[in-house]
This record gives C-alpha cells, structure tokens and sequence, in this order.
C-alpha cells in the first residue's frame, strides 16, 4: 500500500501552479489546503501557523496569499477597504458578509440570478462578477 507523505498534496499545488514549493509555502499550503473549503484572513492564518509551530512573519503570511491568489489557488474577497478573505473555493460563487460578526459565507449555486449586465468597452468582456450580500444582525 502506498503511503501519502503529509505535504504531498501541497507540494503537488504549489508545483502545478508554477510556484516553488518553500518551506513556509508548503507549511502554509497544508493548513489552507488540507480540509475544507474556507475563507480565511491573514491574521487567521497566521495565528494557526503559530499553533502549528511554523515559524512564519505576518508580512509572509500576507505575501504568501497574494501569491497564492495570482496563481490562481485562492481568491481574494474584499469586503472593505480594510479587510480582505481568502477563499479556497475559487469556483465562480456569491458570499453573504455579517458586518456584525465578520463572517464570511457562501451563498449556495442559483440562489443569485442576475437579470442585466452593463456594458462594457470596445474589446473588453466581463471576467467575473463578484456579489457581497452584507447582513446585520437584528
């Protein structure tokens, strides 16, 4: 029976999208990577690299997502000025923000329907709509 080495799905992320697999990078992969889709702050990130005893800056693990986020292993949700998730989903979805709570989650496929679209310039095309439906609590 083959054994699966623990990094061996990161690393094999990290190579396919052309990134060099560090040390920290394959560190970072595994705790983004291993489980289940999320969304995930800098600062959250950092805190379970922490846990995880990976030795990691907060300025890497932000330059480690923007990384991530140009190759195409993440996407980036801003949801103001101020604070950004990532999304490990990078399927084309919709999000519902609790300003309340900071929570950011799906919003499961047709639960959006969009009836127009603007119009756009001489040879450009719409790459992606992004919707942030914002709720507070009552």
């Amino acid at each position: 029976m083959d054994k699966v080495r623990p990094y061996s799905h990161a690393l094999d992320r990290l190579r396919n999208a052309g990134l060099r697999p560090t040390r920290q990078r394959l560190a970072l992969a595994k705790l983004l990577f291993d489980d289940h889709d999320r969304h995930i702050t800098a600062e959250i990130l950092h805190g379970e690299a922490l846990d995880a005893k990976v030795r990691v800056s907060l300025a890497t693990v932000y330059n480690t997502l923007h990384q991530f986020n140009e190759a195409g292993l993440l996407r980036e949700i801003v949801v103001d000025s101020g604070r950004s998730y990532f999304d490990t989903n990078t399927s084309d979805h919709h999000h519902i923000f609790n300003e309340d709570s900071r929570e950011l989650k799906d919003i499961d496929d047709g639960q959006i329907g969009l009836t127009g679209m603007p119009a756009v310039g001489t040879g450009q095309e719409i790459s992606r709509i992004d919707v942030i439906v914002r709720v507070k609590n009552s």
